[in-house]
């Protein structure tokens, strides 16, 4: 990543959830794999490049909870 924050800060536990560019990305990232995946490979749920896409979909869409979840309970924490 590019971002200042995680350039500096190698441990993953650390950097997750505090960079809104990282957030950013893989809102975008799920925003195309999804829909490309219902238009391309609907048809054909088990072909090679199907199971690609939807484990590429999985993968980002579960970084995304992660950063999310961590994002929420990092800032929950700051205003008690």
């Amino acid at each position: 990543m590019t971002c200042s924050y995680c350039k500096n800060n190698p441990w993953f536990w650390k950097k997750i959830g505090r960079c809104t560019r990282c957030i950013k990305q893989l809102f975008v990232l799920c925003c195309l794999c999804v829909p490309s995946w219902w238009l391309i490979f609907r048809d054909t749920p088990t072909s090679i490049g199907s199971i690609t896409l939807l484990m590429a979909c999985f993968c980002f869409l579960g970084l995304l909870f992660l950063h999310l979840w961590s994002w929420v309970w990092r800032s929950k924490r700051l205003f008690k």
